[in-house]
């Protein structure tokens, strides 16, 4: 009996001991699950994240990552249980969001060469271009605050501005020092693709956004502020500084058509896009990403100046405009249908990618191509790429 009690004791343990390799094993073999997304979804802080959680398309928190170099606030990234859909939070500015993208693609828990990442948050708005609530998809993102800045009180009776381009002497002349990431053009195929899915959504509005538009009314220039929400193919501007009023919109407005040779249309303005895509830039020289597989959407929490007669601290600081709120729903509302519509047309169209018929990348040309807008291509402008003589530009002593 005794002898029975122990053989028994003895295979209880050899079940328990085998319980422990197997639950081991399948740790390990956890950590070294790679996840081979379809689509990622970058987002920048709370709202935007939240927004795309407990929706009933898909389930973003089945599977949580926990990623080396991510923002201590947003450590993880976000799976569905198949791996399909991820989503990341960068956090805001531009330092989070190349710190947070740089340790993504770095990262051996994913295999990110067929993913399309798509960029999805609020931005402020030009009313000359669009309006509060609307959804925007970007060709160009420009870095636009990546000038020199004279205090308006100090400038020259004849400039316009205080921002005057890197390494140029007035506001309206080419950036003579070019350090690559002042703009980046993505697939504009792709882009159009993904504004005709999103036209698929009804987009949210309310009604406090809607008087608030009615206010830009007294001035045809903005005509385009003053009509309900859409989806809209317009550009993106980058700046940590968070900026409000008419002047500085106009200044960064007029510095996205010059750096992109006529092309770019300032509509949108937000804090991460150049970072995301430089680290993204980056990862696709060394083939870790598809560069050609980027989407820039932006929904419109705000208007970037004020209606006029009413100050632009107003407008930044006490105005109630109704749109974020509507703006972070449609992130969802609109970024839902271009994932299904990615997922749906996969097999068809996106594993193989979508070819795109204008340049993609920077002002470098890194990726290969011809880039269609810099100094390069820019009135014969004279500007050497070559690094030494960039990086002392203005410094004296110092031998070329």
């Amino acid at each position: 009996m005794r002898s029975t009690s122990i053989t028994a004791a003895f295979g209880l343990t050899s079940l328990a001991s085998a319980a422990l390799l197997s639950t081991k094993k399948v740790e390990e073999r956890a950590l070294e699950y790679v996840v081979q997304p379809k689509v990622f979804i970058i987002s920048m802080f709370d709202p935007e994240a939240e927004v795309w959680w407990g929706i009933s398309e898909f389930d973003l928190l089945a599977l949580n990552i926990t990623v080396p170099g991510f923002s201590p606030l947003f450590p993880d990234a976000h799976c569905t249980a198949d791996g399909e859909i991820c989503q990341l939070v960068t956090g805001e500015s531009e330092i989070n969001a190349a710190v947070t993208i740089s340790s993504l693609v770095q990262s051996p828990r994913f295999d990110l060469k067929s993913t399309y990442f798509m960029i999805a948050g609020i931005a402020g708005v030009n009313p000359e271009v669009a309006t509060i609530c609307a959804v925007t998809f970007a060709r160009y993102a420009v870095q636009v605050a990546l000038q020199y800045e004279i205090d308006p009180r100090e400038i020259s009776a004849n400039f316009s501005t205080g921002y005057i381009p890197q390494g140029s002497v007035v506001p309206d002349e080419y950036p003579q020092s070019i350090y690559g990431t002042e703009v980046f053009e993505v697939n504009q195929d792709l882009q159009k693709l993904a504004a005709s899915f999103a036209r698929n959504a009804t987009l949210n509005d309310s009604s406090e956004a809607v008087a608030y538009r009615a206010l830009y009314a007294t001035s045809d220039l903005y005509t385009a502020g003053t009509k309900a929400p859409s989806v809209i193919e317009c550009d993106v501007a980058t700046s940590d500084v968070y900026y409000s009023g008419r002047i500085l919109g106009e200044v960064f407005g007029n510095f996205t058509t010059l750096v992109t040779n006529g092309t770019g249309v300032y509509c949108t303005t937000a804090q991460e896009d150049n970072a995301t895509l430089e680290a993204l830039l980056r990862a696709a020289a060394v083939k870790t990403v598809d560069f050609s597989r980027i989407i820039v959407m932006r929904t419109a929490s705000d208007m970037d100046r004020p209606w006029p007669g009413q100050a632009a601290t107003a407008n930044l600081f006490y105005s109630n405009q109704g749109a974020f709120e509507p703006a972070i729903q449609n992130i969802y509302l609109a970024g839902v249908k271009v994932v299904e519509g990615i997922l749906e047309g996969w097999n068809a169209t996106f594993s193989g990618g979508v070819k795109p018929s204008n340049y993609i990348g920077d002002i470098f040309g890194t990726l290969g191509g011809t880039p269609d807008f810099g100094p390069y291509a820019y009135n014969n402008n004279p500007v050497k790429r070559d690094l030494s003589r960039r990086s002392v530009k203005g410094k004296k002593n110092v031998p070329l």
